[in-house]
């Protein structure tokens, strides 16, 4: 298995995404090494529940993203090759185009069948391709799904942007959601001290949005819906978890909009601390304008929180309205400050959504069954 991110390299879903499905393949009885980026202090070889992880040395930088990723993809495969001669592979499982030419390059060296996972397009990100880099990579993920004997896409919905955007055969495509390990999310967590942390009051109402503080995770439209939800809930507290290129502008936003001192920008946190925000939310929004999944939407659902979230890619598909969480219209404030204030408003209604959502969680989508769903696709890929 082949990625850019695993822990401690956290950068976005992916690195939760491969930790948790190679632990998971491990308990169906599927040998799965992790050729991965080093990371400091973290060791360039470990075996993690069963998980052989190596960490690449990557020898050379370069300050263009594009580029250092084309440098670490020679590294990354460089380091693959040789383990294949002790290991002998049957399969290689890269995700997203960040190592899909180390992924190719393997396939055709060691002679081995590749299935790809795309968690997004680079088309859906930015919305659409405007510069040489943005056509550099949605040129590396068509020609991923060229060379993949197999694609899994993370959503239906993400399935059909590949279907239709690289004119990939639908018998080649299966959707497979993420999962969520609630028993990561059941730890004891002291909420008094995380709430210390971050200057929350205990009379606080919490309205919690987590991830990568970028255009596509909407936050800019929460942040400007939060005047109208603070004219109802007054007591309401917006905690923004994640760092990212968006946060200067956020954090100008929120001041422009009279609500800086009700915001609290965390930036990146231990996962403890996620976790008892978690607990501790009120209501956790996703406002997202792309999202193909939605990682932290299924986090909220497993604690039986109420989720608002936009109507939108995979989280279209993972929420019912009013039935396991609420939908708003994406990249509209008025409909997102609507949808914390039916939340905030009704308790009752806050709960029985909340509980519908953790039962759908345990049915759907823990990580035993998505494991068994990509053991199905690997062996499409072998032919068995």
């Amino acid at each position: 298995m082949l990625t850019w991110e695993y822990p401690p390299r956290v950068v976005g879903g992916i690195s939760r995404h491969c930790y948790e499905l190679s632990r998971a393949l491990v308990r169906k009885g599927v040998e799965v090494v992790v050729v991965t980026l080093e990371f400091p202090e973290a060791r360039s070889y470990e075996k993690v529940d069963g998980v052989e992880v190596y960490r690449v040395k990557v020898e050379i930088g370069n300050p263009n993203f594009l580029v250092w990723i084309l440098i670490f993809n020679h590294f990354m495969e460089k380091l693959s090759g040789d383990l294949h001669w002790s290991k002998k592979f049957d399969l290689i499982h890269v995700h997203d185009w960040l190592t899909t030419i180390a992924g190719i390059s393997l396939k055709h060296s060691i002679r081995l069948n590749m299935v790809l996972t795309i968690h997004s397009t680079e088309i859906g990100r930015s919305g659409g391709l405007f510069d040489p880099d943005s056509f550099t990579k949605d040129s590396i993920e068509w020609w991923g799904t060229y060379e993949a004997a197999q694609v899994i896409a993370v959503s239906s919905a993400l399935r059909r942007e590949i279907i239709e955007h690289f004119k990939v055969p639908e018998d080649k495509i299966t959707a497979i959601p993420n999962g969520v390990d609630t028993s990561r999310l059941e730890i004891e967590v002291d909420i008094n001290e995380v709430e210390r942390k971050y200057g929350i009051s205990s009379n606080d109402k919490i309205v919690l949005s987590v991830g990568r503080l970028t255009s596509q995770k909407g936050f800019q439209y929460l942040i400007r819906a939060f005047p109208l939800i603070l004219s109802k809930h007054p007591s309401a507290r917006l905690v923004i978890v994640g760092d990212g290129w968006m946060r200067g502008e956020l954090e100008r936003i929120a001041i422009e909009t009279g609500v800086r001192n009700r915001v609290v920008f965390t930036g990146f946190i231990p996962d403890k601390d996620l976790v008892a925000l978690l607990k501790r939310a009120d209501v956790i929004v996703v406002p997202s304008v792309y999202e193909p999944f939605g990682i932290t939407a299924l986090e909220g659902m497993s604690l039986g929180k109420p989720i608002v979230a936009s109507r939108i890619g995979g989280l279209a598909e993972i929420i019912q309205h009013e039935v396991n969480g609420v939908h708003v219209f994406p990249g509209d404030p008025s409909s997102i400050a609507w949808g914390v204030n039916r939340v905030l408003e009704d308790p009752d209604f806050a709960r029985r959504i909340g509980e519908n959502a953790r039962k759908i969680v345990k049915t759907k989508y823990e990580w035993n069954i998505i494991a068994e769903k990509t053991i199905e696709v690997y062996r499409k890929a072998l032919g068995w």
